[in-house]
């Protein structure tokens, strides 16, 4: 799975203490998620996605095929 979370971030000028904070997760887990070693669950990424006010199709979105090769 691909994210936009740390351009996101970026953009509202959010630390990612300040995004863990909004979510309810760790610093440590925020910085997973923008290196792509962690999958949020369902409930995290939507409430990332409520965060940014985005859709989820605009914030994660799956690997194409020729990506993985």
């Amino acid at each position: 799975m691909k994210n936009c979370v740390k351009e996101l971030r970026a953009r509202f000028h959010y630390s990612q203490s300040d995004l863990a904070v909004r979510v309810g997760v760790t610093r440590q887990t925020i910085a997973a998620i923008e290196k792509g070693d962690y999958t949020p669950s369902l409930l995290l990424g939507l409430l990332i996605c409520e965060t940014f006010e985005l859709p989820m199709e605009k914030v994660f979105w799956l690997k194409k095929k020729e990506e993985n090769e």
